[in-house]
């Protein structure tokens, strides 16, 4: 029930914020898509996810709340806030590298891969944006390297 009533709330949150956001400008094209594609893609998935929680069969439990996943919830929500934090004095590379490792390690990844996959997304990344899509990225720490 409470699931449900959430999934209303938060779907008509998502519809809101997509009115706001359709309307995004810039004054001037620093990068090819735009202001508005990037929030208007995430409200489109997280209003998916609301509809799925509300069409969904009620024969389909809902799991019980467990303290575990919460404070993994938890400890994910504050690598995210890390990393918009990071973002630009540590630069792109390092600051999705650094997330990308800390969230591989918080879903029980071994240490190695996880150090091999965060740098490898940082760098494959910065290089999908920056060189294919022509939309330029903070270097931040790696700024010596630019010559």
């Amino acid at each position: 029930m409470y699931v449900r009533v959430f999934a209303a709330a938060w779907l008509l949150a998502c519809a809101g914020l997509a009115l706001l956001a359709w309307g995004f400008e810039a004054p001037f094209a620093y990068d090819p898509v735009g202001p508005r594609a990037y929030p208007l893609l995430l409200l489109f998935l997280m209003g998916i996810g609301s509809l799925w929680l509300l069409c969904k069969p009620k024969g389909e439990p809902t799991p019980a709340f467990d303290w575990a996943m919460a404070r993994r919830a938890a400890l994910c929500i504050l690598v995210l806030l890390a990393y918009a934090l990071l973002f630009e004095p540590l630069g792109f590379v390092v600051s999705t590298a650094l997330a990308g490792f800390a969230l591989g390690l918080l879903f029980n990844g071994r240490l190695w891969p996880c150090v091999i996959s965060g740098v490898l997304l940082g760098l494959l990344l910065y290089g999908l944006f920056d060189y294919l899509l022509d939309v330029p990225l903070p270097l931040g720490v790696l700024r010596l390297l630019e010559s």
